[in-house]
């Protein structure tokens, strides 16, 4: 046989590989996810699975391809120049689990590199990595056998980049829908600087504010809008990685009493965290007293979702956000763990005996919804008596939502957002006994912190959901009425910064934190 001949015999035997491997590696991802949805009791047809499986790989397999094909570029080449270097007659077994070998580095690494725990869903059990890792494996058998005319040569070094370059063509990224702003009458001013992922903002009773970053520091800034450059010492032990660190902080009602501060903050390690809450006294630049008063169970790997934003209701009790960290997403339906839900206590830490789901044994007392994935905006409004929340979709699909206790808001069993990976997370958006969001975002936002403003300086605002975003990089202006709501203006684009945290501030005014390592804190006003 020619060289040339026998290029392009390696050349077609790698591109059918190759896309055989994609189809079979997009079908199992597929199923795993439908079966985690089964074994949630979810009844899945095989309309319903023929057409997730569809989706999937006009959406997953894309993105895929260039992974498995750089992947299966890489072990085919180690494998030939093994097989050359000890002169084995015996190819297909060596390709099979060079490809093998090859897949599970590559999940290594992109789980190492992404932001989220787990890139590919369906790898996030032992079963569905092996099932993924065997699709690779026959593509590296069906490779070996249309191949098996030359078992000496490998060939085609040339054409390797060629064809992964050829199949990462047609991946089509979503493009984000253009929102116009309008002009304003307001101005912007910067109060401070240089903090490192500010989260959240509290006033005090003297005008002062305490501000939390995540990595673990509570600070203080005066009345004047000058902050102390010392942290305020006696704050829990916070697990600081990732998304993980220092969430909310939120007055006692009784602050001007009792002096109680409680903060939000994720605990442990990186093999076993928490979402934490705990409360302690402000004696001027201490924390004293400090008790954990909850603990989200059970413990949890990784370093994303962990909700953390909290409200207090009229009776007194204290409101908790929490996420479903991320690879656990199944359990946002699981009523014998916290993930996924919103909690009420005491702010004592005990359970108030109005729970919804006291009478149910094998639930966990605190929980006061579920079915939520990353619920990061909470605020209750007590003009008309709404406890409302936002929460991260995947790719699309962030929520608003007005929260009522004992409902369950259908994550992950409905959804109108997709996997990062163009993956569905679920064929439905609806389902009976599920909650429907006031509104939806697709493609997301990324929704962060978030007030309903009943100031006096922009009365054009009054009544309006103002929602930050991260992805977005803006705020976001919600009309809501009644069990309606509509996104009816983008704010303060021109600033391009990550908005972590919206609070209306006692004097009316608006104040945003910036999501950075230099974040600031931005007073808005009405111009002069």
């Amino acid at each position: 046989m020619t060289d040339g001949r026998r290029r392009k015999r390696i050349a077609a035997g790698f591109v059918v590989a190759v896309i055989t491997g994609v189809i079979l590696g997009s079908v199992v991802q597929t199923q795993f996810n439908l079966l985690a949805l089964q074994e949630l009791g979810v009844s899945i047809g095989i309309g319903v699975r023929l057409s997730a499986t569809f989706q999937d790989l006009l959406h997953f397999a894309p993105l895929y391809a260039v992974m498995f094909g750089v992947s299966f570029l890489f072990s085919v080449l180690v494998a030939a120049a093994l097989l050359r270097l000890l002169r084995l007659g015996v190819r297909a077994p060596f390709y099979a689990l060079a490809a093998a070998v090859g897949l599970w580095v590559t999940f290594t690494s992109v789980n190492a590199l992404a932001p989220m725990p787990t890139l590919i869903a369906a790898t996030r059990t032992p079963d569905g990595l092996i099932a993924m890792l065997f699709t690779a494996a026959l593509s590296g058998w069906l490779f070996a056998w249309l191949t098996a005319s030359n078992r000496r040569s490998v060939g085609g070094y040339a054409m390797g980049p060629a064809l992964v370059l050829l199949l990462s063509a047609g991946v089509i990224w979503p493009v984000a829908q253009a929102r116009a702003e309008s002009p304003g009458s307001y101005q912007v001013k910067v109060l401070a600087e240089g903090l490192e992922h500010p989260w959240s903002l509290a006033f005090l009773p003297d005008g002062g504010a305490l501000v939390t970053e995540r990595s673990g520091r509570l600070r203080l800034m005066s009345p004047e809008g000058r902050l102390e450059p010392q942290a305020i010492q006696g704050v829990p032990t916070v697990f600081s990685s990732g998304q993980a660190g220092l969430f909310d902080v939120m007055l006692s009602p009784q602050f001007a009493a009792d002096s109680l501060v409680f903060l939000s903050y994720a605990c442990g390690s990186a093999t076993a965290n928490h979402l934490c809450v705990a409360r302690g006294k402000l004696n001027e630049r201490e924390l004293v007293g400090v008790t954990e008063i909850f603990r989200a169970q059970p413990a949890k790997r990784g370093n994303a979702h962990y909700g953390g934003r909290m409200a207090f209701l009229p009776d007194g009790s204290l409101v908790i956000t929490l996420g479903d960290g991320f690879d656990y997403r199944e359990q946002a339906q699981v009523l014998s763990n916290h993930l996924g839900s919103i909690v009420r206590l005491r702010p004592d830490g005990s359970v108030p005996q109005t729970n919804p789901f006291l009478d149910r044994e094998e639930a966990r007392p605190e929980i006061f919804s579920y079915g939520h994935r990353n619920v990061q905006g909470l605020i209750y409004d007590p003009v008309e008596d709404l406890l409302i929340a936002h929460e991260h979709g995947p790719r699309g699909g962030d929520e608003i939502n007005i929260i009522e206790p004992g409902k369950n808001y259908g994550w992950p069993v409905i959804t109108f957002g997709r996997d990062y990976t163009g993956a569905l997370v679920s064929p439905f958006t609806e389902s009976e006994g599920m909650e429907q969001p006031v509104l939806q975002w697709t493609p997301s936002i990324a929704p962060s912190g978030m007030t309903r403003y009943r100031g006096n300086l922009f009365p054009e605002w009054q009544g309006n959901l103002l929602v930050g975003a991260l992805a977005d990089r803006s705020v976001h202006r919600i009309e809501l009425d009644g069990g309606q709501a509509r996104d009816i203006e983008t704010l303060f684009a021109d600033l391009d910064e990550r908005i972590r945290d919206v609070v209306t501030g006692p004097d009316g005014a608006l104040y945003l934190l910036t999501d950075n390592l230099a974040g600031r804190i931005l007073r808005v006003s009405p111009k002069p």
